[in-house]
């Protein structure tokens, strides 16, 4: 079955981006302890964070969600149709993810499912901000 490796290789990767992250070597202008100190996790309320904005066009969530929908009718998740799952994504200032950290749903596998989705969809697709810096972005699947 495809689904499975699929769904462990995003679960592992998505896993890996929230990741602790390692110190960096020092930038001009910091100090000169000779590491940057990432922002650790995102603050408490999501709703201050700006939205993340994809250059590019995101795929059909329809699409995304048969995995979702195989979850929920096995029993593993408890959830409707249309289940939302909201995210909070680190984007250093060239533009790559740090770190991705989902809003608990009561399913780990639909949360994991949808980390990897919004690290494949980001990738070389959002602006880069001047500092690193947190967001805010949601994915919604939707059955029959």
């Amino acid at each position: 079955m495809i689904a499975i490796p699929l769904m462990l290789a995003l679960g592992q990767t998505a896993a890996a981006v929230d990741a602790p992250a390692t110190a960096e070597p020092a930038q001009a202008g910091s100090p000169a302890s000779g590491t940057v100190t990432p922002l650790s996790s995102p603050p408490e309320d999501w709703s201050q964070l700006p939205e993340l904005r994809l250059k590019r066009r995101q795929p059909d969530p329809g699409a995304l969600s048969s995995y979702v929908r195989d979850e929920v009718r096995a029993g593993r998740c408890a959830a409707e149709s249309p289940l939302r799952v909201d995210l909070a994504v680190l984007i250093a200032p060239a533009g790559q993810l740090r770190r991705i950290r989902p809003n608990a749903i009561g399913c780990p596998t639909v949360e994991q499912y949808a980390s990897g989705l919004v690290m494949r969809m980001a990738r070389g697709n959002v602006p880069p901000p001047l500092e690193e810096r947190w967001y805010r972005i949601s994915v919604t699947f939707a059955w029959q």
